[in-house]
């Protein structure tokens, strides 16, 4: 793993990227990202499954990669419950079709990340001081 001391890297992976892929296929692609020290925010979210096998394959990795410690992932998606009994059908039907697009998710070394704070209407991520030497807070809608 890269020890990058300085600079803070998000990339933004739009659904586009990760659709076409099978869930070996974007476990990879994520897990290449985050090696590269990046922190990750995908539109939408992955399948349960698909996030019990990172969070499984970084827990493997914790002790054979050198400085690896894991990973923080966390999903922010509006709560279905504003939502009108119209709207719910569409998202139901849209769901089932193409995934879960309207939550977004943060994942990234927990190197980098000290700690994720999720309450109904924002995300906080608190950056890690050794990794980048402030400590930032995100905040998300």
């Amino acid at each position: 793993m890269k020890d990058k001391k300085s600079g803070l890297t998000l990339q933004f992976i739009p659904f586009s990227q990760l659709s076409h892929l099978n869930s070996t296929e974007r476990i990879k692609k994520l897990l290449k990202v985050i090696m590269a020290n990046k922190i990750i925010v995908i539109q939408g979210r992955l399948k349960a499954e698909e996030e019990t096998r990172l969070i499984e394959d970084t827990m493997v990795m914790v002790g054979s990669v050198k400085g690896f410690k894991g990973i923080e992932l966390a999903v922010i998606s509006p709560n279905p419950e504003d939502r009108t009994l119209g709207d719910k059908v569409k998202y139901f039907v849209a769901n089932a079709l193409v995934g879960q697009t309207d939550a977004l998710t943060i994942i990234g070394p927990a190197s980098a990340i000290k700690e994720m704070k999720k309450d109904p209407t924002k995300l906080e991520v608190m950056m890690s001081r050794k990794v980048f030497g402030y400590r930032q807070t995100f905040y998300t809608l």
